[in-house]
């Protein structure tokens, strides 16, 4: 059964990853492309459209290049970060399922258990962690890269264990708790940056933050939704 369960997610996760590729270069590479022009202050505020073209042409030799983090390119590097992350996440979504008892029956109701449960880790990865600290650009002002993670890794476990009271709990204390908890990183506030001067406009951070978000969305519920419709065709009675 274990055995089973681990392909059936990493199965998941490597289909969810491959097609978060393209995905991201239709909606959030081409805004980061268009930050990464205003970085050194060089872009011509003048002629948006031509420096947007100028910047995605240049950019666009790195995915040959020899800056990219792997050696692959902007392109292989994406790729790879996308199934290494789509089956870590999925392995994680699954040991989720099995730690709070959700089964996914065959059919559309086993479909429907893995939409939820990837919408709700969706919630508590990215969408929750994004109220207090949205994805930014580069060229965009950060705090302290520490300082960002630990309050990220804090945010994502309280928001996920607020939700599982709120969703699979019936007592209304619990679900009281559920929200508090949930609300809590964002009251304590989460980093920010000592300068907030950037060159990069505004307009390109919000539609970079809004485009990671729905980005995402499209990943999670795609894992959810295969890890479910993958798990609902596991036998109940399978031996690993």
């Amino acid at each position: 059964m274990i055995v089973r369960l681990l392909l059936a997610a990493l199965a998941a996760g490597l289909i969810a990853g491959l097609a978060m590729t393209p995905a991201q270069y239709v909606k959030t590479i081409p805004l980061i492309m268009q930050a990464e022009s205003y970085e050194g202050g060089g872009h011509d505020h003048g002629a948006d459209a031509a420096g947007s073209a100028e910047a995605a042409q240049d950019h666009g030799a790195h995915d040959h290049g020899d800056d990219s983090m792997l050696g692959l390119g902007r392109l292989g590097d994406t790729i790879l970060a996308n199934l290494v992350a789509g089956g870590g996440f999925a392995l994680m979504l699954a040991a989720v399922a099995l730690l709070t008892g959700i089964e996914f029956p065959g059919g559309r109701e086993g479909l429907m258990r893995g939409l939820l449960l990837g919408a709700g880790a969706w919630f508590c990865v990215q969408l929750a962690p994004s109220f207090s600290l949205p994805p930014a650009v580069p060229g965009f002002p950060y705090a302290d890269l520490q300082a960002r993670q630990n309050w990220w890794m804090i945010t994502v476990a309280v928001s996920g264990a607020g939700l599982w009271l709120l969703a699979l709990r019936p007592e209304t204390v619990l679900k009281l708790v559920g929200v508090v908890l949930i609300v809590t990183p964002h009251l304590w506030g989460a980093p920010v940056p000592e300068h907030i001067f950037s060159e990069v406009p505004a307009y390109v951070a919000s539609a970079y933050a809004a485009a990671s978000l729905a980005t995402t969305l499209f990943f999670w519920l795609l894992l959810g939704g295969l890890l479910g419709l993958f798990l609902s065709r596991i036998p109940r009675d399978a031996e690993a």
